[in-house]
């Protein structure tokens, strides 16, 4: 497959903030390392991070400077080095988020994250390493199949200890962005049942269609402990999917049953909290896990990828929209808005 020696980025701009992103010109190499793979980028899916990373004090993780942004994607092999055996030219496939991170298993603080102080993937074209990529499920289009690297192995990893639930095993999912829908199809498929909150009742109405499991409190207008309780006949939650950050642990814990999990995914609310003292007491009483979840490794990449494999007459990523390559500003304009249920594509090629 031929591809041409220069394609199209989207960096993020140096100052002021907010930052902005900026479609520049970039070159391939002439000739591929022994163990480098080429891919053309098909598709790749926003997260709240690529708008975060644009504000001042946004996010607090250092990040290359004028760096590539976008961290997911769905792409197609087109070349390999003479020393690749696991894939092939026309194979789909994704690199894995934290490119130091393969097994799971590594105990090294460092990262390369892609999109933040590593390369993103808001481009045409990009060279990886074989060993940090992972073939993508083909009954996938390209734009639901970029939802798996980032969304995808987050919501695996968050699940770890439910993935043999009980009749009774239920989650408690904070909001309808691309990690919360995801976590949502997942418990559906593996037998959780899913409580989601939102502040927009015509949300709530469009994920209940999806399953008769599906529950939802609208947080504006509703108790959200109290209702939690009602629907878990006093028992409590098994899992929160924690979107809003550190602030809401106190009432997580409320929900939360003995031996229940508590991911921290997100950062909406910001980095700082203020808890009464009662609240480590209740940890301790309720025996209960409280994990920061920085995305997967390539491990849980392949393992959610054949899960889906499995369960994919009953599951697919929900898109809420499309943009063209062109439009990636506005894209990310959208996905600031809020205004989303799912994932935001941008469609590259």
């Amino acid at each position: 497959m031929s591809y041409p020696k220069t394609y199209r980025a989207w960096r993020r701009s140096i100052t002021p903030y907010p930052l902005n992103v900026i479609q520049s010109t970039e070159t391939l190499p002439d000739k591929l390392g022994a163990d480098d793979v080429l891919i053309k980028i098909h598709a790749v899916s926003l997260n709240y991070r690529d708008h975060a990373i644009l504000q001042e004090g946004g996010y607090p993780i250092p990040v290359e400077v004028g760096g590539v942004s976008g961290s997911d994607c769905a792409a197609e092999v087109v070349a390999i080095g003479s020393s690749v055996t696991k894939f092939a030219i026309g194979n789909h496939v994704a690199p894995t988020v934290d490119l130091l991170s393969l097994t799971g298993n590594e105990r090294d603080e460092n990262y390369v994250a892609l999109g933040g102080n590593g390369p993103g993937t808001l481009r045409e074209y990009a060279v990886f390493e074989e060993k940090v990529l992972v073939k993508l499920p083909t009954y996938l289009s390209w734009e639901e199949a970029s939802t798996l690297p980032g969304v995808g192995t987050t919501v695996w990893n968050v699940l770890d200890q439910l993935r043999k639930p009980t009749e009774d095993t239920a989650a408690l999912v904070q909001g309808t962005g691309g990690v919360s829908i995801m976590a949502l199809l997942v418990c559906l498929a593996a037998g959780i049942k899913p409580i989601i909150t939102s502040s927009s009742d015509a949300k709530i109405a469009k994920l209940k269609q999806l399953s008769p499991a599906v529950q939802g409190i609208n947080y504006k207008t509703e108790d959200v402990k109290a209702q939690v309780l009602r629907l878990t006949s006093s028992k409590g939650v098994d899992f929160v999917l924690n979107n809003a950050g550190i602030s809401s642990l106190p009432d997580d814990l409320a929900m939360i049953r003995k031996n229940g999990s508590i991911a921290l995914v997100g950062f909406l609310d910001g980095f700082t909290a203020q808890f009464p003292p009662e609240v480590l007491l209740t940890v301790l009483l309720k025996a209960c896990k409280i994990q920061g979840i920085l995305a997967g490794s390539r491990v849980d990449l392949e393992e959610i990828n054949a899960f889906l494999e499995e369960k994919k007459v009953d599951l697919a990523p929900i898109i809420d929209k499309v943009f063209s390559f062109e439009e990636t500003p506005d894209a990310i304009q959208y996905l600031a808005s809020g205004k989303h249920v799912g994932k935001i594509i941008v469609k590259v090629s």
